[in-house]
């Protein structure tokens, strides 16, 4: 009599575990994609805001990401320009922006 007291019904299905290990799973996944996002800083993606964001700036692997409404376009300058001919460009100088709203250019 007391071993069927200590015997569970729970204990008689295997599927048991494996749906605590797809739950396990499913949480480690969710915790994993936010600490990504917030360790890139990603969560202008998640906002209604329109918003740019230039990554490696004047470097050749640079790449515009811009969100609008709900579209998201990126732009890689140096793909679209070597499509449309095989000259690449340079930096010929550097524009500044005082408090006051004046641009001043200085030629390299």
């Amino acid at each position: 009599m007391r071993h069927s007291l200590l015997k569970n019904s729970e204990e008689d299905d295997p599927m048991s575990t494996v749906s605590n290990l797809f739950d396990v799973a499913m949480v480690f996944a969710v915790a994993l994609m936010v600490a990504l996002v917030t360790r890139f800083n990603m969560t202008e993606m998640f906002s209604q805001e329109d918003f740019s964001i230039v990554k490696n700036p004047g470097k050749e692997n640079m790449e515009i990401i811009t969100k609008e409404g709900k579209k998201i376009n990126k732009y890689t300058p140096s793909e679209d320009q070597s499509s449309k001919n095989q000259n690449k460009g340079r930096k010929v100088g550097v524009a500044y922006q005082l408090e006051n709203g004046e641009i001043i250019y200085v030629p390299e």
